[in-house]
């Protein structure tokens, strides 16, 4: 396993468990789920799967979104 993969399974879990969660400290999740995203964008890149690398930069989108909505936006 490498740091890449380390990376995804710490982040991305975790990202995704506090998105789903009522409290308040699921907008943490959109931080770390944009902490992710290089991690996607790397392992990706090295093992040419581009409509992966694609989808890591719309979902790099979609977190900056989470990340407007619960911590920029009033």
């Amino acid at each position: 396993m490498d740091i890449s993969q380390i990376g995804i399974l710490i982040f991305g879990c975790s990202a995704v468990w506090l998105v789903g969660r009522k409290e308040h400290w699921k907008r943490w999740g959109y931080i770390l789920g944009l902490c992710s995203q290089p991690f996607w964008l790397i392992t990706s890149i090295q093992h040419e799967q581009w409509g992966i690398a694609i989808l890591s930069a719309w979902y790099t989108y979609s977190w900056g979104q989470g990340i407007y909505n619960y911590w920029i936006k009033e």
